[in-house]
């Protein structure tokens, strides 16, 4: 019975589409985030913040930190005030995890600045996914042919058309974060804990695999091509305009962020409306992705609408956090009328 329960469980992964474990990566991360930040507040401190919100080792007294600004994803560097808060140490078994899970986090730290990696790692990938397509490379083909082969025979392929746009869009927000890493953000000596790096390594190897993965039909048989054409320019004509209006005000947001002096708080531009605007425009980058590369009969991409699922669990766990933290810093009356992230939601 065993080893016929183990071989229907291999079939079942054996069938399982390249989109679907794209989808099963974004929806796992998004439950793990979700599920720290439910966690007690001493602990989610030692697993989720970094950079200016970023707590000392427990259960060693608070002490002043340089680092990026919490809000910023790396942008504006503002240091922590001494005293900000010094939780006493919690006793029995709770005590002793925090313990460890201090000595853990304190002993796998990486500099704030290999964030620049991800970027990097991205524009990586969207050339060499261009390359494999135009050289009909043995890897491509292989995830592709695999996805049409798995996929319900029901399942539309998106327009190779919308392939081609959404490439371009994911290629763009790379290359702006790459320049943005290199020639506005400012250097910083703060840290963050490895387990959030490579989570942001394996989200970006996963989304430049999304960004096409749903369009294998049409990229293998050129008769499919063209198919829901007309479909597909309605939605391009969405999801372009969208992007190009969060592309752009990230950049300001960013380029905002890194020019603000210490223990300042961000006030220009989408900043009136929301704490983390830059987080904002970053959903909203990835649900115009969703909307552009959408097949036929669907209003979005199932595969990158699982990663804005996954986006907006990470950035608005973050967003959450950094609210308390301005609040605590210049006064819940500076912020009272900001959403954190998404309008009229959250």
């Amino acid at each position: 019975m065993m080893d016929h329960r183990h071989r229907g469980i291999l079939q079942s992964l054996s069938e399982t589409t390249p989109a679907q474990w794209c989808q099963a990566f974004f929806l796992v991360a998004a439950a793990a985030v979700l599920a720290v930040a439910a966690m007690p507040d001493d602990a989610k401190t030692l697993l989720v913040d970094y950079g200016a919100r970023k707590a000392p080792s427990f259960p060693s007294s608070a002490s002043s930190s340089s680092s990026a600004s919490a809000s910023a994803t790396q942008t504006s560097e503002i240091t922590t005030p001494k005293n900000l808060s010094n939780p006493h140490k919690p006793k029995g078994w709770w005590g002793g995890m925090l313990s460890l899970m201090s000595a853990v986090t304190s002993w796998s730290q990486v500099p704030h600045s290999w964030f620049g990696a991800f970027y990097a790692l991205s524009v990586g990938c969207s050339l060499f996914w261009l390359g494999q397509y135009l050289a009909d490379g043995h890897v491509w083909r292989l995830i592709a042919s695999k996805q049409v082969e798995n996929a319900p025979s029901t399942t539309s392929s998106v327009a190779l058309s919308q392939v081609a746009v959404g490439w371009t869009m994911m290629f763009l927000q790379g290359a702006r974060r790459v320049f943005e890493h290199a020639a506005i953000i400012k250097p910083s000596k703060s840290t963050m804990w490895a387990v959030h790096w490579l989570l942001g390594l394996f989200f970006y190897l996963f989304i430049n695999v999304s960004i096409w993965v749903e369009g294998s039909g049409a990229l293998l048989d050129k008769k499919l091509a063209q198919s829901g054409d007309s479909d597909a320019m309605i939605k391009l004509a969405l999801g372009i305009p969208a992007f190009m209006y969060a592309w752009v005000n990230q950049y300001r947001c960013h380029k905002h962020l890194a020019n603000l002096k210490k223990y300042s708080l961000p006030e220009e531009g989408l900043f009136q409306n929301f704490i983390c605007a830059h987080y904002t425009c970053e959903c909203f980058l990835y649900f115009s992705m969703a909307i552009a590369t959408a097949p036929n009969g669907a209003w979005c991409n199932r595969t990158l609408l699982c990663a804005v699922i996954f986006v907006s669990a990470n950035l608005g766990v973050t967003a959450s956090g950094t609210r308390k933290w301005y609040a605590q810093k210049f006064g819940v009356g500076r912020i009272a009328n900001r959403w954190n992230m998404v309008p009229f939601i959250f």
